[in-house]
């Protein structure tokens, strides 16, 4: 009974800790375009690609990535499937109780609506959003009627097909797709929500977390954090 004790515990700290020397496994969804998404080659690519693998040089880690459907990111995360999460997840208290964050690796990004039509009531509406995002969040708090989905893209085609009026997203995602998409238009109004991007980890991988801190704080020192926002449009510069 000791002994099987004992290697669940052993189990488990192995799954809670990415530990120096291991291959650390950044998690990512592979489908929120400039952030992160998956490219001809079948590899995970964006601004998150980018920005991860010149954090984990500078922080001197061997990384691999991984994707993981955005409604169950946090709880794989905590199992152990992977070590951090880099997948524009904003900060937010609720997200804190759960799991650690670094610091932010980009200030807090705008929300936009996009609809069919530029007179569409935000307020008294049908809105759609993607399903445990800080934007589906506000939306249920602020009134309006909330439809939630899976990936982004469902967002989209329910604009499209008439099951919501608009969808809130963040504007660097849906800009992009208005911008080659003539039936559908960005609204004047934007919502500023979330305390910043950061890396999502276990509690347990305070190390870890310094490392990534270390990194990070460098890229801000030395200006090319802002150099890759601004290549990838994803948010504004610090």
């Amino acid at each position: 009974m000791n002994k099987l004790l004992l290697t669940a515990a052993a189990l488990a700290l192995s799954a809670g800790a990415a530990m120096a020397g291991d291959v650390v496994r950044m998690g990512t969804e592979g489908a929120y375009p400039p952030w992160n998404y998956i490219d001809d080659n079948g590899e995970v690519a964006g601004f998150e690609r980018e920005l991860g693998d010149e954090l984990c040089k500078r922080a001197g880690l061997t990384c691999t990535w991984v994707t993981n459907e955005w409604d169950s990111i946090i709880p794989n995360l905590v199992s152990g499937n992977y070590d951090t999460i880099i997948a524009g997840m904003s900060i937010t208290p609720e997200r804190d109780e759960v799991i650690d964050f670094t610091q932010p690796y980009t200030p807090p990004d705008p929300s936009c609506y996009m609809a069919t039509s530029a007179d569409v009531d935000v307020d008294n509406g049908v809105i759609a959003a993607q399903t445990s995002t800080i934007q589906a969040a506000f939306v249920a708090e602020h009134g309006a009627t909330l439809v939630e989905f899976a990936t982004p893209e469902e967002t989209i085609a329910a604009v499209r097909n008439g099951e919501a009026d608009a969808v809130l997203a963040d504007c660097s995602y849906l800009q992009p797709i208005a911008d080659e998409n003539a039936d559908l238009v960005i609204l004047d109004r934007t919502e500023k929500i979330g305390g910043g991007v950061g890396m999502g980890l276990r509690e347990s991988d305070t190390e870890l977390k310094e490392k990534f801190n270390a990194a990070i704080q460098s890229m801000k020192d030395d200006g090319s954090l802002n150099a890759l926002i601004k290549k990838w449009d994803v948010a504004s510069t610090f």
